[in-house]
């Protein structure tokens, strides 16, 4: 619906003039016929905007605003002014007041900035909206890792935060790499600001170019209002383009031109809107190779890989398998208020030996799924495709099996007791405590175990 205007005037000839103008624009207006009647208007009518005169009967347009600023009323308010009560005008702005307009009052103008007006009210609101996915998001989801690789990596990532750099971020599909974006944006300044995701792969490229720059009113068939974009959204925070890699050239252009420019303009507009916010990107492309095959502009590679972070596979990450399993476990447990009474063994094993192509997305689906269907809360078995993994696995297992010579048992055990050492130490490059509790023993056991 149309935002409702209520115009406030004690002269009813100018009042029906600018009320009888915005009705034609398509707006839903109100008329009082000064600022009491307007504060018992209000109280059974909401309204959008409040259109007032400066000097009306009793209830001045100042005295108007004041009373709505005292009852915490924060409706965006327009004043109309004489030429010589500009200072007063200046005043009341300072009170609260969203503008003001001289009279005679040019229509045009008043037109102008009261969509202005509600093209920021709109920017609040969806920033606000955003704010609230992101918490959403978020809760109970922090970065869990006990990977030397991925700790690296966050420790670069909080450094880079500090700054205003680019960031573009590589990996699989399901690694994460929104998390290390958000994470960025709540170590950074920024992170009072908005943090604008925009998923380049879902949307064809007519879309994308006004989900991204927006459009103005008209600018195409069905854009019967203006609309603000991603990148305006994304001001004094943080704009995350994920799956870069699909974008197509033109748009590459137009946005490495805002980059340069840090101004964008509107889709069927040609009004230059100044922007400032932090662009992280993604993908799971190789954008060099992309670049060489004409698909990626160079220059506009440059300018997006400042610096530049490789989120590891989770087949790579071996220690965060069994902390991401218990942490979802717990998470969604909580959330189906499930009485969780443990992950057997045997089921956390077949966990383990699975490579997961889908990485910490599939992975959390499968914990959720296996917990909903275990129906006690006791997990024996996760739910997903491990099977081809196991196979293989176990022909691995039998077939170094065949490769110990024909030994006794005390003399066999000692070799696959060293050979599951050896291998423990080299998958975790030499450091033992994680080897240990790889191999579920204490670090004294394994330090004995290797000087023997």
């Amino acid at each position: 619906m149309k935002p409702k205007i209520l115009c406030v005037d004690d002269e009813a000839n100018q009042r029906r003039l600018m009320a009888n103008y915005l009705r034609k624009q398509g707006y839903q207006v109100f008329e009082s016929g000064g600022g009491e009647e307007a504060l018992v208007f209000l109280e059974q009518e909401p309204c959008d905007l409040i259109l007032s005169d400066m000097k009306m009967g009793s209830l001045s347009g100042k005295d108007l605003l004041r009373e709505l600023r005292a009852a915490h009323q924060q409706i965006p308010f327009i004043l109309i002014t004489a030429f010589s009560n500009i200072d007063d005008a200046v005043e009341m702005i300072k009170m609260g007041a969203s503008d003001y307009i001289s009279k005679p009052v040019n229509l045009s103008e008043l037109l102008m900035k009261i969509e202005r007006l509600f093209a920021q009210d709109q920017l609040k609101r969806e920033n606000e909206l955003l704010r609230n996915e992101v918490f959403q998001a978020n809760t109970g989801h922090q970065i869990l890792t006990q990977n030397s690789q991925m700790l690296s990596l966050l420790d670069m990532v909080a450094r880079v935060a500090k700054t205003d750099v680019p960031l573009l971020i590589l990996g699989e599909s399901g690694t994460g790499k929104e998390m290390v974006a958000r994470s960025l944006h709540e170590f950074s300044s920024r992170k009072k600001g908005a943090f604008i995701p925009v998923n380049c792969a879902s949307l064809n490229p007519g879309v994308l170019e006004s989900e991204l720059f927006g459009h103005e009113k008209g600018a195409f068939t069905g854009a019967a209002q203006a609309k603000v974009g991603r990148v305006e959204m994304a001001q004094n925070g943080t704009l995350f383009l994920d799956e870069i890699g699909d974008i197509p050239l033109d748009i590459q252009v137009k946005l490495l031109r805002v980059l340069q420019e840090q101004e964008i303009e509107r889709v069927g507009g040609n009004r230059r809107i100044p922007v400032n916010f932090r662009l992280v990107s993604a993908t799971h492309k190789d954008l060099e190779s992309a670049i060489k095959n004409e698909a990626f502009r160079e220059d506009f590679f440059y300018r997006i890989n400042v610096v530049s972070a490789k989120i590891p596979p989770l087949r790579e990450r071996p220690e965060d398998i069994t902390l991401l399993t218990t942490h979802f476990t717990h998470l969604f447990a909580n959330k189906f208020q499930i009485p969780l009474k443990g992950i057997a063994p045997e089921a956390m094993q077949q966990m383990r030996a699975y490579d997961f192509p889908g990485n910490i997305r599939e992975l959390m689906n499968i914990v959720q799924r296996s917990l909903v269907l275990s129906g006690d809360g006791w997990i024996q078995r996760f739910d997903c495709p491990c099977e081809e993994s196991l196979k293989k696995e176990g022909t691995k297992n039998q077939n170094w099996l065949k490769s110990i010579p024909n030994l006794e048992l005390p003399a066999a055990l000692d070799q696959v007791e060293k050979e599951l050492i050896q291998r423990a130490l080299n998958q975790f490059k030499g450091v033992q405590t994680k080897a240990a509790e790889h191999l579920g023993i204490t670090e004294r056991n394994l330090r004995y175990k290797l000087s023997k």
